[in-house]
């Protein structure tokens, strides 16, 4: 069973945080109004960072432009991980062709780092 959200106004967040800029304690606010008290305390933020104007755009929703930036963010992340990915696994295949030229070099060339034997007389 899936519990759905409650959705609060923006006068109802508003006076909320007007509560607590009388005084009132967040966890006493917050349990006379039935909500966590960490929502109560984001709400506060949002009304301190934004302003009564900008806060609470929608009821209960993300703004739009915030959403693809988060969006755009996540994307830029997996592709930084998977770009170094790759560069490790490139660096690998370098290494080990390095080691077959090496390798090839060596058995090429094994004859002529022994020396002749003389012989005795």
């Amino acid at each position: 069973m899936r519990l759905s959200r409650r959705k609060f106004s923006k006068e109802f967040k508003i006076q909320a945080v007007r509560r607590l800029e009388g005084g009132a304690k967040l966890l006493e606010t917050a349990r006379a109004l039935g909500v966590h008290q960490t929502v109560l305390a984001r709400w506060r933020d949002e009304l301190r960072e934004e302003g009564a104007e900008q806060a609470f755009p929608g009821v209960g929703k993300k703004k739009a432009e915030e959403t693809r930036v988060a969006e755009l963010e996540r994307k830029i992340g997996q592709q930084a991980v998977e770009i170094d990915f790759l560069k490790k696994l490139l660096q690998r295949v370098e290494e080990a062709r390095m080691l077959q030229e090496l390798n090839r070099g060596a058995s090429s060339t094994e004859g002529w780092s022994k020396k002749p034997k003389r012989d005795r007389p």
